[in-house]
């Protein structure tokens, strides 16, 4: 990333001036100097902050008759020019926290030119670990900030006399933990030493190794999240099984944002699909009732093929008894009554045994046996003349 730099020419800064009234009545231009402060609060609203080596950052610096403020004159406001509060620090994946130092640095005093210092990677990778931003991205991100008059690229670990005297430092902020080196106890021993250390409070709850943290935890879903936006499984250090594994989570994810969703537009039509789900059933009912209920069609129907199978499983009707020979051998037979009613059906003939049936089919066959055998007698009565056929008689009539 290339740094930029804001540089105001002198046409920028008339310009500036012309817009807020620097020009005096009688034409002639206001110093610089007696508007500086009217500059810098312009160029902080309009541009970000200064680098320590930019031109509008060392005339500053240049205009400034460098005497250490007493801390009296700093909280009551009278000093003769703005207090100038140097606070430093890694500031990676810059938060509110963040934010929040800079803020109280920048109003611990009335009248207050913040100076913020960040450490390089290089030092900051020997001393404290390795961070998630650049140095690059790191000063951008001190720089933008509206608490900040300007930024010291590659700030030291520790403070000298030398490093006080360049940047005309008044007074130093940073909370109040003693940080320790190799060397000493606390890197600020100096600076309190000489009253020139300001304490700032931190911020509970957040911190940069709390976020790096909370990414490390949830590192499926940041993972999962990438790649659903383009990242290919190298950028993201991610091997080829896991890479499927998470698309597939993803598309999990997929279908149960569509499930809600469905279930959402359900939510919201449920009345109308309760009236349409009771018009159904009341047709269902009906078409039930009209098959299935005591006069519907399928009761017809097994009454209908009730009636025919009974017809079918009943006794045929039985045929009429013969009466008894006559005393000739002749079977009387009886006329029949006549029905009542000619289009009327016959009531069924009673059921009788088995064994009356037999009883009557055997008399019948002796009855007409009985006949047979009395017409043969008395045929042979009539032709019997002691003889054994009928071949051996002999008419001896005188007439013949």
């Amino acid at each position: 990333m290339s740094r930029k730099r804001s540089r105001i020419t002198k046409e920028e800064m008339s310009s500036i001036l012309e817009s807020e009234g620097g020009e005096g009545r009688n034409g002639s231009d206001t110093s610089f100097g007696s508007n500086s402060l009217l500059i810098c609060e312009t160029q902080s609203l309009r541009h970000a902050a200064p680098f320590s080596t930019d031109p509008i950052a060392v005339a500053e610096r240049e205009r400034c008759s460098y005497g250490r403020i007493p801390r009296a004159q700093a909280v009551a406001g009278t000093a003769p020019r703005k207090v100038r509060v140097y606070s430093d620090g890694i500031y990676d994946m810059f938060h509110q926290g963040h934010a929040r130092q800079l803020q109280q640095a920048k109003t611990v005093f009335p009248n207050v030119y913040l100076i913020v210092g960040v450490c390089n990677d290089k030092l900051t990778h020997s001393r404290k670990g390795r961070t998630v931003m650049t140095e690059e991205e790191r000063y951008e991100a001190v720089r933008h900030c509206r608490y900040v008059d300007e930024v010291v690229c590659d700030a030291p670990w520790e403070y000298d006399e030398a490093f006080l005297e360049k940047h005309k430092i008044d007074f130093l902020a940073h909370d109040d933990i003693p940080y320790t080196t190799e060397d000493c106890e606390d890197t600020y021993a100096m600076i309190k030493a000489k009253d020139m250390f300001v304490a700032t409070e931190r911020t509970e709850g957040v911190s940069t190794s709390d976020i790096v943290a909370r990414i490390v935890r949830d590192y499926d879903i940041y993972v999962r999240r990438n790649l659903a936006r383009g990242y290919s499984a190298k950028e993201l250090n991610v091997s080829f099984l896991n890479e499927k594994k998470f698309r597939l989570q993803n598309k999990m994810d997929e279908l149960k944002d569509k499930g809600k969703k469905v279930m959402t537009n359900i939510g919201e039509k449920r009345v109308d699909i309760l009236t349409k789900w009771e018009e159904k059933s009341r047709e269902l009912i009906d078409a039930f009732l009209l098959l299935f209920g005591p006069d519907g069609r399928l009761s017809s129907i097994w009454n209908e093929s009730k009636g025919r199978l009974m017809q079918a499983l009943s006794q045929p009707p039985s045929p009429h008894s013969s009466s008894p020979p006559s005393e000739n051998g002749d079977h009387s037979h009886s006329p029949s009554p006549e029905p009542e009613h000619r289009g009327s059906a016959s009531p069924p003939p009673p059921k009788s045994r088995r064994c009356d049936l037999l009883w009557e089919e055997q008399a019948d066959a002796s009855s007409f046996d009985r006949a047979e055998f009395s017409e043969e007698a008395a045929q042979r009565q009539l032709t019997d003349d002691g003889s054994d056929s009928d071949d051996d008689y002999q008419d001896t009539s005188p007439y013949l």
